[in-house]
């Protein structure tokens, strides 16, 4: 069963919403094309593994300090006897591998997705070995998309390629398992050792004056929007959304991009634009306590 399920990192939810505010630099703009590539090929194995059958437990994206090393590990599946994590690879196009080197056809260089797998084993058991987990483990590279292929690669390493994800679920079905509660303290440990938020996220630099204001679709993300009554209307693709839901939607996105700012009606006022400052101060009122001090008042 799913017991972890995957959530877009903070970087990537704060490149979303600045790449609709702001203009990125292209280096920012690729990194945000990888991350959205990189979870939807997460998202479709965690999709795949969720409706396994066989006694297992599922944690997706979980992020450890191991010995002073970064430990990313995309999926990992406990089941009764051994643990199994998986590297998982949304790469399309052709690659092929020389002497442990990955390349693409058109031969640029790429970061050999089997090492990783390996470095991703060798940490796990150091890990493991440190919480007291003496469960073998054996851990696999993924490929979800089926516009991949790749070349020259040996047949004795541990491969899943697009073409194999039914023999894959059909094999993790069959593997003899009955968990325990050593399993699942064993994955609350793991949870509890997680790392939220890296140490090396890299963002623009923005600030809140510098930001298209304005609220954006819930669906489409247009700022093409009207606000009809108690309802928000997109112009471009028609979706409706409760004002109040809205309001709540733009208090979580002005938080995310600005922590250490004081929530306010004026502030979010100043963001929604669209929206008048008495349907902001209610909804603010019924979902959050207001605070005073000397100088102003705001809500938390």
């Amino acid at each position: 069963m799913l017991y972890k399920a995957r959530t877009k990192s903070e970087e990537h939810l704060i490149l979303e919403h600045l790449d609709r505010r702001m203009n990125l630099s292209e280096s920012d703009k690729q990194r945000l094309y990888r991350l959205n590539k990189g979870y939807e090929g997460e998202i479709q194995f965690e999709k795949l593994t969720s409706g396994l059958q066989a006694q297992c437990i599922v944690l997706s994206d979980l992020n450890f300090k191991v010995n002073n090393s970064d430990l990313q590990v995309d999926s990992t599946i406990l089941f009764g006897k051994t643990i199994k994590p998986f590297e998982v690879k949304n790469l399309e196009g052709d690659y092929y591998l020389n002497d442990d080197k990955f390349f693409m056809r058109n031969g640029t260089e790429k970061n050999n997705p089997l090492l990783q797998t390996k470095r991703i084993e060798s940490l796990y058991r150091q890990l493991f070995k440190e919480i007291g987990c003496h469960l073998p483990i054996d851990a696999s590279t993924v490929f979800v998309n089926p516009a991949f292929t790749m070349y020259n690669a040996p047949l004795d390493q541990p491969i899943i390629y697009p073409t194999q994800l039914k023999r894959l679920t059909d094999q993790l079905n069959n593997i003899p398992s009955t968990l325990t509660q050593y399993h699942w303290n064993l994955a609350d440990k793991l949870i509890s050792l997680n790392k939220v938020k890296s140490e090396y996220t890299k963002l623009p630099e923005y600030q809140f004056g510098n930001l298209r204001k304005g609220p954006t679709c819930c669906n489409c993300h247009s700022f093409d929007i009207g606000v009809y009554g108690h309802k928000l209307v997109c112009l471009q693709c028609e979706q409706t959304e409760e004002v109040a839901e809205a309001i709540m939607r733009n208090v979580q996105e002005v938080k995310l991009l600005f922590p250490d700012e004081n929530i306010s009606t004026q502030l979010i006022h100043k963001w929604c634009l669209i929206i008048p400052e008495n349907r902001i101060r209610r909804v603010l009122e019924k979902n959050f306590t207001l605070t005073w001090n000397s100088r102003w008042s705001y809500y938390s």
